[in-house]
C-alpha cells in the first residue's frame, strides 16, 4: 500500500521490514531482500545499538568493521553537535564543511511529511548551532535549536534512552505549546518504532494536557490518528474506529502510514465496532473511502458483501484479507481475536433475520460444509457470542435473542439491592 500524497517515516518502514524479516509466514526469497534493505537502512543511519541487537539475535550477520565505523561516526557527529558550529561562512547551507544539507541532522523531520509541517517553523536546520556556543553567545531559541538537533540525532541512530533524555532537555528550553507538541510527536514516533505502549500512552495523555493550554486544529487532528493507531494496537477497536472516522477528511499523518493504509485500518476496525446503520452512513457511503477502497485488494468486496448479505463472497474476500492482517505489524498480535470478532458479526447478522433456520441452508449461504458451520456455531454459542441453540436431530438452528427490556429490568433490580445494602451499612455506622 503506497501513497503519493506523503512520505512514511523511514524508521517505521524499517520497523515493518524487521517485523516481516522475523515473521514465520514471510517467504524466504522475500526475507533475503528484506535483510539487504534492513542492513542498508541500519548502516545509513548509523544505528549501532540496533545492529548489535539484530546480530545477537541472528537476524543480521555481525561485521565488526561496519560496527566500528558506525561508532566512530556517532562519536564524531556528537562532537560536532557539541563543539562545532553547523554551517559557517565558508559553507553556508552545508553541514560541517561538507556539501551536504544540514537537514541530515534531522533524520525524523527529514522524512516526516514535509519539513514545514512537522519541524517547528522557527527551527531552520541550517541554523543549528553547537550547544556550548549557543548557551554562551546566542539567545534562548538558538539554545533550543541546538538541543533539538542533538535529540533528533539520537533518534536517528536509534538510541532510545538518550533520545528521550535529550527531548526532555529540549522541552525544558521550549515555551510555545505548538513546539512542545512537536516534541511529543517525536516521542510518539519513537514509541511506535519500539512498540513501547507505556511510552505511547503517557505521551498521548501529555499531548491532551498540552491542548488544554492551547493548540491548533492540525495538530489535534494528527493526534487523533496517533491515538487511533495506539487503540488499534492495544485491541480497543471501537475507540480506534471512532478516532479514525473523525480524522478521515482531515488526514495528514503520512509519517505513520499512507492514506491507503489508513483507510484499510478504518474499514477493518469499523466492521466489528459499528452497527449496520452507522456502517452504511460512515463507511459504505463515505466518499473518502469510496475513492480509495478499490486500490486495496479484497477490501471493497469484504465491506460491501457484508452489508449486502452476500456471505459466500464475504468469506472469499475474508480469506484474502487474512494474509494482509497476519502480515501487518500492528494487527498481527490480534489476528485470532479479530478473525473471531468478524465471524461473530457476520453470523449474528445472518441469524438476525430468522427465528429458526436449517444448518444446511446456513452452510449453503456461506459456501461451507455443514460440518464446518456446525463446529463454528457450537464454539460461538458456548462462548456466549451467539444467542441461539442447535437442534442436532432436526438439523435446525433456533435463535433466542435476549430481551433488552428484561435485561435492563434485572440490572436495575440488582443495582437497587446493592444500593439498599450500602445504605443499611451506613445507617448502622451512623447509629453507633
Amino acid at each position: 500500500m503506497e501513497s503519493q500524497d506523503g512520505t512514511q517515516q523511514p524508521h517505521l518502514v524499517l520497523a515493518h521490514k524487521l517485523f516481516l524479516l522475523t515473521h514465520p509466514d514471510a517467504q524466504d526469497i522475500e526475507k533475503v531482500r528484506l535483510k539487504e534493505e534492513v542492513f542498508a537502512a541500519v548502516k545509513v543511519d548509523d544505528m549501532a545499538s540496533l545492529y548489535e541487537t539484530l546480530a545477537a539475535d541472528s537476524v543480521l550477520e555481525m561485521d565488526q568493521a561496519v560496527l566500528d565505523t558506525m561508532r566512530a561516526k556517532i562519536d564524531d557527529e556528537l562532537k560536532k553537535l557539541d563543539e562545532k558550529t553547523c554551517g559557517d561562512d565558508e559553507s553556508e547551507g552545508s553541514c560541517h564543511g561538507e556539501q551536504k544539507p544540514c537537514l541530515d541532522l534531522c533524520p525524523f523531520s527529514l522524512h516526516i511529511r514535509m519539513v514545514k509541517d512537522v519541524l517547528p517553523s522557527d527551527v531552520q536546520p541550517s541554523k543549528f548551532k553547537r550547544i556550548a556556543d549557543a548557551e554562551e553567545n546566542l539567545g534562548e531559541s538558538e539554545v533550543r535549536e541546538a538541543h533539538l538537533a542533538k535529540s533528533l540525532f539520537y533518534i536517528r541512530i536509534g538510541d532510545k534512552e538518550k533520545a528521550l533524555e535529550q527531548l526532555k532537555v529540549t522541552e525544558s528550553k521550549t515555551v510555545a505549546v505548538g513546539q512542545k507538541m512537536d516534541l511529543v510527536f517525536y516521542t510518539l514516533l519513537l514509541g511506535f518504532f519500539y512498540m513501547d505502549f507505556d511510552l505511547i500512552s503517557k505521551s498521548i495523555d501529555k499531548a491532551k494536557n498540552l491542548f488544554e493550554e492551547g493548540g491548533d486544529w492540525e495538530r489535534k487532528n494528527r493526534l487523533k490518528v496517533y491515538e487511533g493507531l495506539y487503540c488499534m494496537s492495544t485491541r480497543n477497536f471501537k475507540k480506534a474506529a471512532n478516532l479514525f472516522l473523525d480524522s478521515i477528511s482531515t488526514f495528514t499523518t503520512y509519517e505513520l502510514f499512507p492514506y491507503d493504509t489508513f483507510i484499510f485500518y478504518t474499514v477493518l476496525t469499523s466492521i466489528i465496532s459499528l452497527d449496520r446503520v452507522s456502517l452504511k452512513q460512515k463507511v459504505v457511503d463515505a466518499p473518502e473511502i469510496l475513492a480509495v477502497i478499490g486500490k486495496i485488494p479484497y477490501l471493497s468486496e469484504f465491506l460491501n458483501s457484508l452489508y449486502d448479505c452476500q456471505y459466500k463472497s464475504f468469506f472469499s474476500a475474508f480469506a484474502g484479507l487474512a494474509e494482509q492482517i497476519k502480515l501487518d505489524r500492528y494487527l498481527h498480535p490480534h489476528f485470532r481475536y479479530y478473525m473471531r470478532e468478524v465471524r461473530t458479526v457476520v453470523y449474528s447478522q445472518f441469524l438476525e433475520s430468522y427465528k429458526s433456520v436449517t444448518i444446511e441452508a446456513m452452510a449453503k449461504a456461506f459456501g461451507v460444509t455443514v460440518e464446518f458451520i456446525d463446529l463454528e456455531l457450537s464454539r460461538f454459542i458456548a462462548a456466549g457470542k451467539l444467542h441461539c441453540k442447535i437442534d442436532k436431530v432436526a438439523g435446525v438452528l433456533e435463535t433466542n435473542r435476549p430481551d433488552a427490556k428484561n435485561a435492563l429490568y434485572q440490572a436495575t433490580i440488582k443495582q437497587g439491592d446493592f444500593l439498599l445494602n450500602r445504605i443499611q451499612k451506613l445507617s448502622r455506622v451512623i447509629d453507633l
